[in-house]
């Protein structure tokens, strides 16, 4: 692998313990170690570990640092309380979504959690447009690590190495606190439709955390997890990833997400844009698609309704949850009716896809 990759504290564990590793975003990581399907089970039925440090971490002070993001992102910044997390798009001027993202209001600062693959982009895109604001931007990601401990047995795992106990955190609030003793921070979001948690702390400290769940999590059948099945638990959890679902070219409300848009907060980057296309009654639907067999509708597989094509899948796999073929696409308002049966081009031969509600899996 090439030593210009970038590398978290938990690189050299991954390939020592049969990490397949990859070139994701510039990073060298571990896309599964065993198969993605025990893996994902492991998730769904025990708990399963993600090194997660590639994901972009930034951290905002200063006097106008809540203002800024308010500019930048299209979810309510001045309402946060310290402890809450937001899940808010940032958009371009014509309500194209730059990026999915994760804000976090603490005490005396705010961070914005980034994909990878996009964090140089919006680092840009901030620096574009900090004209005018007093706040200081730090970008954490390679100073600190960050992991995901996922699962029903995710909570007892982790609880006996924090300061506080993760479970009487509110679902998309965070805290900082002690871990292994020392600072660190702990938040509930998620990404694979399981309960559990993340943990930030400083880079030289992200190896014996990661060791250490290792340890406490062998009793309780967790497995270390790769990419592969977190793609794979987030598409039955119906969540979004970006540069499949999402693009500078979809705007939040075509993508599902008005969740996290508040028009009538601050006024975001694009927010006339992101506004018409609200209005719009043509605009695609993400829609959920059930297939029968095992044959699997991957990326960019075209949708029909008769001999119209309707749309396009985004993401399709086995699910190993569900033992069927399952895909997110956007089709034609029309066709969007959960029970309406289409049809999916599999190299020349049409397939019948059934029209699911999201998410196609949720937990009890």
């Amino acid at each position: 692998m090439s030593e210009q990759l970038l590398q978290t504290a938990c690189c050299d564990w991954h390939a020592a313990h049969n990490g397949r590793m990859v070139d994701f975003a510039g990073w060298n990581m571990p896309v599964q170690y065993t198969t993605i399907t025990e893996e994902h089970q492991a998730v769904r039925t025990a708990a399963g570990l993600f090194d997660i440090a590639h994901m972009g971490r930034l951290k905002f002070t200063g006097p106008d640092a809540c203002r800024f993001l308010d500019r930048i992102v299209t979810n309510d910044v001045a309402k946060l309380n310290v402890g809450d997390i937001r899940y808010a798009l940032v958009t371009n001027e014509q309500g194209g979504i730059l990026d999915d993202v994760l804000v976090y209001r603490f005490e005396d600062c705010y961070f914005l959690v980034v994909n990878a693959s996009n964090r140089l982009k919006i680092v840009d895109w901030i620096g574009q447009h900090q004209s005018g604001f007093n706040f200081a931007m730090e970008d954490l990601t390679q100073s600190h690590f960050m992991l995901a401990i996922q699962g029903p047995r995710a909570l007892a795992i982790a609880t006996p190495l924090l300061g506080n106990d993760p479970a009487e955190l509110k679902y998309y609030t965070g805290t900082e606190t002690t871990v292994q003793g020392e600072w660190g921070i702990v938040s509930r979001t998620g990404y694979t439709g399981e309960d559990g948690c993340e943990i930030i702390v400083p880079t030289s400290r992200g190896l014996a955390l990661w060791e250490a769940l290792i340890e406490a999590g062998r009793e309780h059948g967790l497995l270390p997890t790769g990419l592969g099945c977190r793609d794979t638990l987030r598409l039955e959890a119906a969540m979004p990833l970006y540069g499949h679902e999402l693009n500078e070219s979809i705007d939040p409300y075509t993508a599902g997400l008005a969740f996290g848009v508040k028009l009538n907060a601050a006024e975001f980057i694009g927010r006339d844009a992101v506004a018409a296309a609200k209005a719009r009654t043509d605009r695609p639907k993400r829609v959920g698609l059930e297939l029968e067999g095992r044959r699997i509708a991957r990326e960019h597989t075209l949708v029909y309704s008769g001999d119209r094509q309707t749309g396009e899948v985004t993401s399709g796999t086995f699910s190993p949850t569900l033992q069927k073929p399952i895909a997110m696409a956007y089709v034609a308002p029309q066709d969007a009716e959960p029970g309406t049966v289409l049809e999916v081009d599999l190299r020349g031969k049409r397939l019948p896809a059934k029209v699911v509600k999201l998410p196609f899996y949720s937990r009890g």
